[in-house]
């Protein structure tokens, strides 16, 4: 997959996959293309050349909506939030999506409705359990910490029901108590059978959170294996790790 941008080619020749069931990791340094390629597997950038499949349908060309309807859903580095909203209020609207609600059935609160808002309610709950959102629901979201709302952004990516999540820097800005909260939830959702693809910054956590690694550079891919073999890979080292990186 490659794609240019008048002169710039932000993403060249650019070979990966990713196997259901898998936890993988995208690195690479500032501007080496990695979230253009979100921007090219979710629809919101269409490649120049090669094409986008997903389970085994080409998807090329897709509208974003259309790739979140069939299952790939992504979070993005500016968190996608209504500030003046409460917690919960963030996730119904988001679940909201999938509800099925019609005007008409909303309007004049029939009983099919009434059951799916309360199911709605229902399902807005046990996200918010998994991603240890419960206790702060009521609160409004602009004034939640900086990882909780990130947290909230990957709420909101699974009210959508993803078989692929697509986590852009999930732990940016984070403390370090922040990351490990954020990194149990990515792992929990990884054990409970989502497939995640995702960018990453710190490098310690993605090589103690992924199973295997694509590093790309400059739009190229460099290199790809588990974060061992990443982590002695001499032009990896070169390109962005360097040589006195350490990773526990």
């Amino acid at each position: 997959m490659t794609k240019r941008f008048g002169g710039l080619q932000a993403v060249s020749k650019l070979d990966m996959g990713v196997e259901s069931g898998e936890i993988v990791g995208l690195i690479g340094p500032n501007g080496a293309g990695k979230t253009t390629v979100f921007n090219l597997l979710t629809g919101a950038h269409r490649p120049t050349s090669g094409k986008v499949t997903f389970e085994n349908r080409d998807i090329t060309g897709w509208k974003p909506h259309s790739v979140a309807a069939l299952g790939m859903v992504r979070t993005f580095q500016i968190t996608n939030i209504f500030s003046n909203f409460t917690v919960q209020e963030n996730l119904v609207l988001a679940c909201n999506l999938k509800a099925r609600i019609s005007y008409w059935g909303s309007t004049f609160r029939t009983r099919r409705s009434r059951t799916r808002e309360k199911q709605v309610l229902r399902r807005c709950d046990e996200i918010l359990e998994t991603v240890g959102l419960q206790s702060v629901k009521t609160a409004t979201a602009g004034t939640l910490a900086h990882g909780h709302k990130n947290l909230l952004g990957i709420a909101i990516a699974l009210a959508a029901e993803p078989k692929l999540l697509l986590l852009d820097e999930p732990l940016a800005g984070m403390n370090a108590h922040e990351v490990k909260e954020a990194l149990d939830v990515i792992r929990r959702l990884w054990a409970g059978g989502t497939t995640i693809l995702l960018i990453e910054h710190n490098m310690k956590a993605a090589m103690a959170l992924c199973e295997r690694l694509v590093v790309i550079s400059f739009g190229k891919k460099i290199a790809e294996g588990t974060p061992a073999e990443i982590r002695a890979d001499r032009s990896v080292i070169e390109a962005y790790l360097g040589d006195d990186t350490y990773v526990a």
